[in-house]
């Protein structure tokens, strides 16, 4: 297991618990609100919601931000820019953009469960610049090329 240093930005959100894992098997901890009041998202909306969390993460590693499932298919609730990045290098505060897709309004209260944080391990790649690339079975077909319905 990797250990990752987290800090909380104000004592006053202090009862909100830390992201962590919900099981044994799960991949992301879920990370909660920390707002003084509700928050309404309106349908068709964004808004970034804030966590009250700076997160130190190791190098060669990131963290991407994604969706709960269970807000998406019973609130119409997802996140813009999922999966979210979050680098190694940034120490600001942890913010959600969450979006409202449904019909109804959508209300945000102190210490929801609003997204899952993964702690992913990547790789750079060297870029070499090339003016002949090797052929492949698909070549240039683009969306959709490969389905058939």
């Amino acid at each position: 297991m990797i250990k990752m240093k987290i800090k909380r930005i104000s004592k006053k959100f202090n009862d909100i618990p830390l992201p962590h894992y919900a099981t044994e098997g799960s991949a992301g901890m879920d990370i909660r609100a920390a707002v003084d009041d509700e928050i309404i998202i309106k349908s068709g909306e964004v808004k970034l919601v804030p966590t009250n969390l700076i997160v130190e993460i190791p190098v060669g590693y990131e963290i991407q931000v994604r969706p709960r499932s269970g807000l998406a298919l019973k609130h119409g609730i997802g996140l813009l820019n999922s999966p979210g990045t979050i680098d190694s290098d940034y120490r600001g505060e942890v913010g959600i953009i969450m979006s409202n897709f449904s019909k109804e309004d959508f209300l945000v209260k102190r210490g929801d469960r609003i997204a899952q944080l993964v702690l992913s391990k990547f790789y750079k790649a060297e870029l070499e610049e090339s003016s002949e690339l090797a052929e492949s079975i698909r070549g240039e077909g683009g969306f959709g090329h490969t389905g058939k319905n």
